[in-house]
């Protein structure tokens, strides 16, 4: 297990992304293109306003596309826009749109839909009073989006913005028919989307699966795959045996147990990959067990994180050292937190919790690699400095509309949860998770974080274009996040996936994306 370190730890070599197989070129390509992925979670919705996990994300992209693309390889492309340029003073963006698309319902994509669907996203224009998107912040200093001419948009700022480009390539911000939305009933949200992707969305069975066809008038040009099906299996292991039976074709989050047994069957191909994602334990922070930074401190000393890569994940992954992976722009390591029973006893001793406590811990079960696993490992481990930690799980969509509520509605005192910095830029890491304007239902500050100095970091950070000063804020606010200590930081993520080895093309991006657009099976 150990060859396979070097490709799992997080670094800058991040988006040597792998691809299993390239184009079909003088390939024989099979009968019955008819592409099955088995995954772990199913997303929450396919609505911008709604949209809150890569599950969501993975399925999307493959109907909805965005105005600008992050590649493999970390460099922002173009995608229905071709081009986006700064004013001379910073103020706004121009963006040049790709003429001669059109939606999947035969609507014309133009500068009025970028519009409208940014309108929408950002509750502004004729949206202003309605719900904006759970991730808003994203374009969280735009003014207005003006629409220049037919192919033309431009995005006004009330500050220089560094981040935009970047944020603009995030799979939320994707570009949806604006006479679908229209049509939505008050209060419903996207569950068919209709959008300018290689594939069409036909079908989706709620906790079954969700089912495309390819869109032969695409202007990239027609898939190879005919449809391709994502199926939801919770269970890790139902999606071994589904991938060793053919029942599928691909599966994500390969439990580490089945590695070696994997990678041994002809006819499977194993895959590593980096990812960028995190996954913590938050605490509640208006919860008065964790009002006392000794608290949350010693809990984060009881946790033994390098037995938990060691046994659970076989060496796979990393224990997290900051709040973002290092491959994040604006990394700087802070941590880890050793494992240390003793401090974490004294810590509590101090606290005024010398016999423990009682404690409420909420976990997914089937979203993140062996996560169930993981909360059980933390569970005893915070037996032994007293803690007891009672668990409660929901199925993916229950349990994120139960964990991101405002202080005034949550139930746990404890949570786990993973976050991935799709955009490379620590905003998204860090604004997203300890701004305190980010309090639920505003944003995804689930531990309802609030620090001052954190907060004037992160704002300064946003409007600065120098990069080297945006480093130094960013440092500086890891630090003070880290030593508060509003998570346990359990670790930084590796991804394992597995295919059989007659699909091709098939992209295992380190955003914890797999993506079909150009996959095909021989």
């Amino acid at each position: 297990m150990k060859k396979y370190l070097a490709l799992l730890v997080v670094s800058a070599l991040l988006f040597s992304v792998l691809i299993v197989g390239c184009g079909p070129g003088e390939e024989a390509v099979a009968e019955g293109q008819d592409l099955v992925i088995a995954m772990g979670a199913e997303p929450e919705n396919l609505d911008p306003l709604k949209m809150m996990s890569a599950p969501a994300a993975t399925v999307a992209e493959h109907v909805v596309e965005n105005l600008i693309y992050l590649a493999e390889d970390g460099t922002l492309k173009p995608a229905l826009a071709e081009s986006w340029e700064p004013a001379e003073d910073g103020l706004s963006w121009f963006l040049k749109l790709r003429q001669g698309v059109s939606f999947h319902d035969g609507e014309p994509f133009n500068a009025e839909a970028v519009k409208y669907n940014l309108d929408r996203f950002m509750a502004k224009g004729d949206f202003e009073g309605g719900d904006a998107a759970v991730f808003a912040f994203l374009l969280g200093r735009v003014t207005e989006v003006e629409v220049v001419d037919e192919y033309t948009v431009q995005i006004h700022l009330d500050d220089i913005f560094a981040p935009i480009a970047s944020h603009l390539s995030h799979s939320f911000i994707g570009m949806h028919s604006p006479a679908s939305l229209e049509a939505l009933a008050a209060g419903d949200y996207v569950e068919a989307p209709i959008g300018t992707g290689p594939f069409k969305y036909v079908s989706w069975d709620r906790g079954e699966q969700f089912y495309m066809e390819k869109n032969a008038d695409y202007w990239g040009g027609a898939p190879t795959l005919d449809s391709v099906t994502f199926k939801f299996v919770p269970e890790a292991g139902s999606r071994v045996i589904m991938l060793e039976t053919g029942e599928v074709h691909a599966i994500m989050a390969v439990p580490p147990t089945e590695i070696d047994r994997l990678e041994a069957e002809a006819g499977i191909d194993v895959v590593f990959q980096n990812s960028v994602r995190v996954i913590y334990i938050g605490y509640n922070l208006e919860d008065d067990l964790f009002k006392d930074v000794r608290v949350r401190q010693a809990l984060n000393y009881a946790i033994n994180k390098e037995a938990i890569i060691a046994t659970i994940f076989q060496g796979v992954g990393e224990p997290s050292s900051a709040p973002i992976v290092p491959a994040i722009f604006g990394y700087t390591e802070a941590g880890p937190y050793e494992y240390d029973l003793e401090k974490a006893k004294d810590l509590l001793a101090q606290a005024g919790h010398a016999d423990g406590f009682d404690m409420e811990l909420f976990h997914p079960t089937g979203r993140y690699p062996q996560d169930a696993t993981v909360i059980e490992a933390v569970q005893a481990m915070l037996a032994d400095i007293g803690v007891n930690a009672s668990l409660t799980t929901y199925d993916w969509g229950t349990y994120l509309d139960t964990v991101i509520v405002p202080p005034d509605q949550a139930e746990h005192d404890a949570y786990m949860l993973g976050w991935g910095t799709v955009t490379l830029d620590a905003d998204y890491g860090l604004y997203a998770l300890f701004h305190s304007s980010q309090w639920p239902p505003a944003g995804n500050n689930v531990s309802y974080y609030a620090n001052d100095e954190v907060d004037a970091l992160l704002d300064e950070a946003r409007v600065t274009p120098d990069r080297t000063v945006r480093e130094g804020l960013y440092r500086d606010a890891i630090d003070i996040v880290w030593n508060d200590a509003p998570w346990i930081f359990l670790h930084n993520e590796g991804q394992v996936n597995a295919v059989r080895s007659n699909v091709k093309g098939l992209i295992h991006h380190p955003l914890e994306n797999l993506s079909a657009w150009d996959a095909y099976i021989q």
